[in-house]
């Protein structure tokens, strides 16, 4: 295959902006999506590649992003459903619109690019990337939300590898521990999982380079599943072991963390522009 054309969803910081930069450094063409047109433009300048805002929660924008952005690449090699959005959340006593949120963005966002991408992939060279994350697997306290959506959206790209197999296209599912992203800053970094921890991360974020270097890697050979750091890979097989020992290490700070969080007032990681915000 020649310059491959990729898609990449949440391109606008983060994993997507990092990926794009990097794909496109290496002869790749780009199109992006996302919700932030600022710094969205400002990554499609860097990449010399076009964009679209969108709301990866609304199948229209969506539709309408990946049929004008393919249509500008001239075909599609490689989508990335990359866009998500993460919120503490207890799930007794909590806002439940945090739940309808992050549903809509990180899991039907998902369902929508995978389904409107999906037949533009359909080929031998084309491949889908699903950006799940560790939580798919194990599942700490107050991230209820953002754990079931990561964990659907990981089964929705197991799924749709089954079904594209006969098209000769394949389907991969990236799991990250934490990262050195805005996201982990903006999401973990509340008074709620302070407590939770002890004040410290569940995991020791690490370096946003490591996560793109497994996805250039994870690309190349269009893998079924990359993981960053290497030693998810270790995690995944026992992750109900891994989940009991999460539960046992955090225990003692689990009722306070949940008290706080019930009454602590934090934002989406990436507002969503033009909806009504839990607790408002």
């Amino acid at each position: 295959m020649g310059s491959p054309r990729v898609l990449i969803t949440g391109a606008a910081r983060g994993i997507g902006a990092a990926l794009a930069e990097r794909l496109s450094g290496r002869g790749a063409r780009v199109a992006l999506a996302g919700l932030e047109p600022a710094p969205l433009a400002e990554v499609a300048a860097r990449c010399g590649a076009p964009w679209r805002e969108c709301d990866v929660g609304s199948p229209t924008q969506v539709e309408r992003a990946v049929d004008e952005l393919v249509a500008e690449l001239g075909g599609l090699d490689v989508v990335v459903a990359n866009a998500g959005i993460a919120r503490q959340l207890p799930i007794v006593g909590g806002d439940p619109a945090v739940m309808t949120e992050t549903l809509r963005v990180n899991l039907l966002g998902t369902y929508h690019t995978l389904r409107f991408a999906g037949a533009h992939i359909a080929h031998p060279d084309g491949y889908a990337l699903v950006i799940a994350s560790l939580a798919a697997a194990v599942h700490p306290p107050l991230m209820g939300a953002y754990s079931a959506a990561k964990a659907g959206a990981a089964a929705l790209g197991h799924t749709l590898r089954a079904e594209l197999a006969p098209t000769g296209a394949r389907v991969g599912v990236a799991y990250f521990a934490e990262l050195d992203t805005d996201m982990t800053t903006r999401g973990f970094g509340t008074a709620a999982l302070g407590a939770l921890t002890g004040g410290g991360p569940i995991t020791s974020a690490a370096p946003l380079a490591v996560a793109i270097d497994a996805l250039e890697r994870g690309m190349a050979c269009r893998a079924r599943q990359i993981v960053a750091p290497r030693w998810v890979r270790l995690v995944l097989p026992i992750r109900g072991v891994v989940q009991r020992v999460v539960e046992h290490r955090l225990r003692g700070g689990v009722a306070e963390a949940v008290r706080i969080a019930r009454d602590e007032d934090v934002p989406f990681t990436t507002p969503q522009q033009g909806r009504r915000q839990p607790g408002e």
